[in-house]
């Protein structure tokens, strides 16, 4: 009897999973809310980055955190109101940050990283998918020399370590690469393995239909109505109930909404990202993608035209988008690139899933038979979805695994590992106060850090909190001991 299996997301993660598993015999309904690569694959920079093995950490330097803090930049933006949520999880990103604990972070992802490129190949091989993959590599362009000079050692590394390729280019050699740029940069860093996707959404549809050709089943459903049954697992789709002995919960940044209904909850956080499409001006082109060292945007060659993509944004779950980045980003944008007009009516949102240890968690759920987790893989979901399906497909049928499963395993993320750093709480019906505490189980350095960190957002609070609409006066009350408190007003 074939075993059986839920996917839940169609995704590029999770249309991968479908696919791996369908391929192993599994029969498979892939159920989604809206059809495949409708989220977050849908709107990313279409790259297949086999460049990426340094995740992003969290920023240590005071001058960073306060640049951050000032609300300002355009690869960073938050709503100030919606900090609180964000404490913990980013709390354990900072510590996870720290250069000993980073280095693990960089060797277990550049253990997924090194796989993209010949997975996505090996699914795309022989199909339409083919002609979708680029390989064109992408252009990370510096205006400062020191910055240019820096980017350039770290490129060398990243070689030397883990086989990444990639071109130094001056001035005049990046000019000849890219003729249409309009300010002259001091170099560039053309990274040569990555793929360029263009059309990204086209390339999930593309392998959502080899599953279906290979026998598996799409289904429009809501996966809040996933439930425990005698045989395994139920869901409720448009055209009925669906049951198999095994789910796979590949729901991105949505993924900790299900997963805590059955014991599961890891300090998963989202990080909103925006993207417009524009046209070019005459008979200006744009070769390969190229990202704006100083200022955070990618400009990306695509079907629908040339992709202007923003850093990250913090926000409630429910906030409406607030595409600010876009604005801060266009104009310099038009300086870089003769930009025409705007192409798309309204900017596209998405989330990205993140993980305080940079890493994606895959794997079987703590204390669920039968379930299986796919998901916090930032901003690389597009990169990793084929080797996530190849890896999470084999841990289900007991295979020996191609990459070593260890580092991604939910269960790292202890039921109380969200109590470990500390918390900023609310008090009050308006939020005019914060609570912050720190655990005791919190070391030294993680209080320091606490306290600089707020020190920082509270110096950068009027104008940040103005930038938003939000100005209002705030107290953050900072416990000094069990039996002491200590207030401060700005």
């Amino acid at each position: 009897m074939p075993r059986s299996a839920i996917v839940l997301g169609a995704g590029m993660v999770g249309v991968s999973a479908a696919l791996h598993l369908r391929r192993r015999g599994y029969d498979v309904v892939l159920l989604d809310r809206q059809g495949p690569g409708e989220g977050a694959s849908f709107g990313n920079g279409g790259l297949i980055q086999r460049e990426a093995v340094y995740p992003h950490p969290f920023p240590r330097a005071l001058a960073e955190l306060r640049r951050i803090a000032g609300n300002r930049a355009i690869d960073v933006a938050y709503h100030p109101l919606a900090l609180p949520g964000f404490v913990s999880p980013l709390l354990q990103y900072w510590w996870r940050s720290e250069p000993r604990r980073y280095l693990h972070a960089v060797q277990a992802h550049a253990r997924l990283i090194v796989t993209c490129v010949d997975e996505h190949l090996a699914l795309a091989a022989g199909t339409e998918a083919m002609a979708l993959l680029r390989p064109i590599g992408w252009m990370r362009v510096f205006s400062e020399p020191r910055l240019f000079e820096a980017a350039l050692a770290q490129a060398e590394a990243a070689r030397r370590d883990y086989g990444v390729n990639f071109a130094g280019l001056d001035n005049q050699t990046l000019a000849a690469a890219e003729p249409h740029l309009l300010v002259e940069r001091a170099g560039a860093i053309h990274w040569t393995d990555p793929l360029s996707v263009s059309d990204p959404h086209a390339l999930t549809l593309a392998y959502a239909r080899m599953f279906v050709e290979d026998g598996g089943t799409l289904a429009i459903g809501d996966a809040a109505t996933l439930q425990r049954v005698a045989s395994g697992w139920r869901a409720q789709t448009t055209a009925g109930p669906v049951e198999a002995a095994e789910v796979v919960v590949a729901l991105g940044a949505a993924s900790v909404q299900l997963t805590r209904r059955f014991g599961y909850a890891p300090p998963l956080f989202g990080k909103r990202g925006y993207h417009m499409h524009f046209g070019l001006r005459g008979n200006a082109t744009l070769n390969r993608p190229v990202l704006d060292a100083e200022s955070g945007f990618l400009l990306a060659p695509m079907r629908a035209g040339i992709r202007l993509t923003t850093g990250a944004e913090f926000a409630r779950p429910d906030a409406p988008p607030s595409p600010v980045q876009l604005e801060r980003a266009e104009p310099i944008a038009r300086r870089l690139l003769p930009l025409a007009d705007r192409l798309d009516a309204t900017p596209w949102m998405g989330v990205r899933p993140c993980t305080p240890d940079m890493l994606p968690i895959i794997g079987r759920m703590p204390g669920q038979d039968g379930a299986w987790c796919a998901f916090g893989h930032a901003h690389q979901g597009l990169t990793l979805g084929p080797t996530t399906g190849r890896l999470l497909a084999g841990m289900m049928l007991g295979e020996a695994p191609f990459v070593a499963p260890e580092p991604y395993r939910p269960s790292r993320f202890s039921r109380g590992s969200a109590r470990r750093f500390g918390k900023l709480a609310a008090e009050g019906s308006d939020g005019s106060a914060w609570r912050l505490t720190c655990s005791r189980q919190a070391d030294r350095a993680v209080r320091r850090a606490l306290l600089k960190t707020l020190a920082v957002a509270t110096l950068a609070w009027p104008r940040a909190a103005s930038a938003q609409g939000e100005a209002r006066p705030i107290r953050l009350i900072v416990p000094a001991s069990r039996a002491a408190r200590r207030a401060s007003s700005c």
